[in-house]
């Protein structure tokens, strides 16, 4: 199995960073110090734009409550039959097998884990949210968890994954290129037209379909073809203090006037839908 090989995020250094159990230390000196939960920080002054950038500690647990509550087993399902395909793809091919995984914007770590468990493969997670990469640590110590900006970079040396995880999370097309092996895969998870179509009319007076898909599709040509495409699709009768964790999870119930609104629903039907894209590297490019 090849392990993918970190590199020191330090501005014009890009030595090979040695992992251990103290921490992440490069040939210069450059150190990260491991937190007590098992991730290692890996973020840089120029990186951040305030204090605690990315999810907050609150909009993490509401995740993990959504989670823990059953909320998102079909789109794990789905995302496991995605990545099973991934993999007979890959057989045969450069990669022939699923050995290396990462998740950019792994949140608090419950998809890669999923995915890891079932394929057996090692898993890297990494998340601009400490509170989130704090989370995941915690609950998943087989795989290794880092908080990095992926928007700027990631701290990998080039062609290191077989197989690469976006799961509704910004995208940074280039790096994906960079870090993924030739035959290897890359699934990006968007949400859907209908996605809490019913709680975003009663919440904020209308429910506009978005098509990401075609957005996320153009995003990437001339790096990546579309492979396959699938749907992920449920629909909960739910209580207000789940559809409370759903609304800050998604970034509009933090707010006073959501809340008030919020407060006046004892309960309701809601829509959970997303569309898993696979995608293969485009013909004719290049590593680096």
């Amino acid at each position: 199995m090849l392990t993918p090989s970190l590199i020191c995020p330090v501005r014009n250094c890009a030595c090979r960073l040695e992992l251990g159990p103290w921490g992440a230390r490069c040939e210069r000196g450059h150190c990260f110090d491991r937190a007590r939960s098992g991730y290692v920080n890996l973020l840089q002054p120029q990186d951040r734009r305030s204090s605690t950038p990315g999810d907050s500690r609150a909009a993490v647990r509401a995740r993990q409550r959504v989670l823990d509550g059953g909320l998102a087993s079909v789109l794990r399902r789905v995302l496991l039959q995605a990545v099973g395909d991934c993999r007979g793809k890959m057989a045969g091919s450069e990669v022939s097998g699923l050995s290396s995984v990462l998740d950019v914007g792994c949140g608090c770590g419950y998809f890669l884990a999923a995915v890891c468990r079932e394929f057996a493969a090692e898993g890297w997670g990494v998340d601009l949210s400490s509170a989130a990469v704090d989370a995941a640590a915690r609950r998943y110590p087989d795989c290794r968890w880092l908080v990095v900006n992926a928007d700027r970079s990631l701290p990998f040396a080039d062609a290191g994954f077989d197989l690469l995880l976006t799961i509704t999370s910004r995208k940074n097309p280039a790096e994906f290129r960079r870090v993924l092996r030739p035959g290897g895969r890359l699934i990006a998870v968007v949400s859907g037209e209908e996605d809490l179509a019913e709680l975003r009319e009663r919440i904020l007076g209308e429910a506009l379909a978005v098509d990401r898909v075609a957005g996320t599709v153009e995003l990437f040509r001339g790096m990546f073809d579309l492979e396959n495409e699938y749907l992920a699709r449920d629909r909960l009768f739910l209580e207000r203090p789940a559809l409370a964790d759903l609304l800050i999870s998604s970034y509009r119930g933090a707010r006073r006037r959501p809340q008030e609104k919020l407060a006046r629903i004892d309960a309701m039907e809601v829509t959970l839908s997303h569309r898993l894209l696979m995608f293969r590297l485009a013909e004719g490019t290049t590593y680096k």
